[in-house]
């Protein structure tokens, strides 16, 4: 897979670096003559230019690429780059990075962004996780079809525990997407069997019954 990330900064890097340990091929572009830090990722091309021009874009050969990250720290950059990307080059995926959860909304397709990540709120969806045992916590939005991804933490008195997943009759558009046991990720199967404690991710469309499921999940097994 051909990537192409706008931005070199610690972010854009550190993105580089792990799709190149996964065998991807890998161009960073930035504008600025102080990010060109080629050492520091060596095995990718560089590219000092202005991500938001067209003729910036075509010396990156946007136009072969998979996927075209947005990794700037300017929204207004990741906007420009991943609507140029996929308006003028026809790259099949974009992925922009959002620096104020204000300006999120923007951050869809008709801007030619298919995937937005805001870092803000992923951190806080952490914080939220760590302190909330029980609860929905949206960790991801896929802007395209409003599916998201929510984790919850099985608490020890959910009515689950101890349930065979092949035996819940999960609420309309859910899907349970993994199981994560300690440090140990699990791709369920109908045999696995849901313990407290279990780190549950589940896949969301946008219409699934939200209440259903913490009612499912969460709701305190009835005591004799």
């Amino acid at each position: 897979m051909r990537v192409v990330i706008a931005g070199a900064g610690s972010v854009g890097r550190s993105i580089a670096n792990e799709l190149l340990l996964s065998g991807h091929e890998v161009m960073l572009v930035d504008r600025s003559p102080s990010a060109m830090r080629v050492a520091s990722v060596a095995e990718a091309e560089w590219l000092l230019a202005d991500a938001c021009e067209l003729s910036s874009l075509e010396e990156a050969r946007v136009d072969e690429c998979d996927v075209v990250v947005a990794a700037t720290g300017d929204d207004k950059v990741n906007l420009v780059v991943s609507f140029l990307a996929k308006t003028e080059f026809g790259v099949p995926r974009t992925v922009a990075r959002v620096n104020n959860p204000k300006n999120e909304w923007m951050f869809d397709e008709a801007w030619g962004v298919d995937v937005a990540v805001s870092t803000p709120r992923i951190m806080t969806a952490m914080v939220e996780e760590a302190v909330a045992i029980g609860d929905l916590v949206k960790i991801f939005t896929f802007h395209q079809s409003g599916a998201e991804i929510l984790e919850v933490t099985l608490p020890s008195d959910s009515p689950m525990a101890g349930t065979r997943v092949g035996q819940v009759v999960w609420p309309r558009d859910t899907v349970l997407a993994a199981i994560v046991r300690g440090a140990q990720p699990i791709a369920p199967s109908v045999d696995d069997t849901l313990e407290a404690g279990d780190e549950l991710l589940i896949v969301a469309g946008s219409e699934a019954d939200l209440g259903g499921l913490h009612e499912l999940l969460a709701t305190p097994r009835a005591t004799t």
